[in-house]
């Protein structure tokens, strides 16, 4: 029988300006972090007295002095910034400055776009960014939610506005439209835009909308779907090739083929949704197979671990992964 011992912290904090930023508004920050480790957490002043059980109260402990690094160095805390504490913490012994804990809380580890600074949420975000500022060609792979798109927005948004880059170039299979676009109404924009919406809604969470209109009016940022980038040289540019599970493999091929002399290229897809015709095999796939360890390119893989969006997405992918497992295994 094993017996849970409990403990009872207690932590100061020595900027009374910034307490009320950690605490949250009517202790809710407290709350959320009580409800997430479970642990009680008592405010008087400047101090929070922590109890329950010791792994728990370590947790609490950690999450509570990371935060106050972030604000300590003018970062946000709310919501999404506790969760993603939390979600280190569990993972991560300590806050020192080279861990992803560590990195959570230091501006130079995030992206900073023209609306604000994006830092990693996951273990695995912190080392795709890392991956994103390394590489020539970074494949971001993994299920949905987990940020592989819009960390690469993010990326290249940064290093346009910083001068790195002269323009963006977006990219998606247009699959489900098929052989049917010429029946859709509208000129070919009309048709293809809404395969490409999410590139839209990331740029608008970087950019303000006069500045996105503008850059697509004038070519610096382009989207356009995968079949436009046949016979073309994309040079000092940021490429990102999204949903990219959904490409044959003579349109990956060709595709990576249009790397040009400064530039950079991402690429994202989760190969268990793939849309293909049946007998098609993913381009993705064949590009996991036979690029990975090639010198000059990264591969990080997002698990079901590293959703971000709602709570409720994470148990859904991880109930359609059993259910993928168990019809595999009785198919056997």
């Amino acid at each position: 029988m094993t017996t849970v011992i409990d403990q009872t912290v207690t932590v100061a904090f020595d900027d009374n300006r910034l307490v009320p930023l950690l605490y949250g508004e009517r202790d809710s920050h407290l709350a959320r972090i009580e409800h997430l480790l479970g642990v009680s957490l008592a405010s008087r002043g400047n101090q929070v007295t922590i109890r329950g059980p010791e792994p728990a109260v370590q947790r609490a402990l950690l999450v509570l002095n990371s935060l106050w690094s972030r604000l300590e160095g003018g970062l946000p805390v709310g919501a999404a910034e506790i969760d993603t504490a939390v979600r280190f913490a569990g993972e991560e012994p300590s806050a020192d400055p080279g861990s992803p804990l560590g990195s959570f809380n230091r501006p130079e580890a995030g992206i900073r776009t023209r609306k604000r600074l994006i830092s990693p949420r996951t273990v695995t975000q912190a080392a795709y960014i890392e991956a994103l500022g390394r590489y020539e060609l970074t494949f971001g792979l993994g299920p949905a939610g987990t940020g592989k798109t819009y960390l690469a927005v993010a990326q290249a948004v940064s290093m346009l506005t910083s001068g790195q880059v002269d323009r963006i170039v977006l990219s998606r299979p247009a699959v489900e439209a098929g052989e049917r676009l010429g029946f859709l109404p509208g000129d070919l924009k009309e048709k293809v835009d809404p395969y490409l919406r999410p590139l839209y809604d990331a740029l608008h969470d970087m950019l303000p909308a006069e500045q996105v209109t503008k850059q697509i009016d004038n070519g610096t940022i382009e989207i356009a779907p995968l079949a436009f980038m046949r016979g073309r040289t994309l040079s000092n540019a940021f490429v990102i090739l999204d949903e990219a599970q959904n490409a044959t493999s003579m349109q990956m091929r060709m595709f990576l083929t249009r790397l040009g002399e400064h530039s950079r290229m991402v690429v994202t897809g989760d190969i268990s949704q793939v849309d293909l015709p049946p007998g098609t095999r993913s381009g993705l796939r064949d590009a996991i197979d036979i690029l990975e360890g090639v010198e000059g390119i990264g591969f990080v893989r997002f698990s079901d671990r590293d959703v971000v969006r709602h709570a409720l997405v994470t148990r859904i992918v991880r109930a359609y992964d059993a259910f993928d497992r168990a019809r595999k295994e009785a198919g056997r």
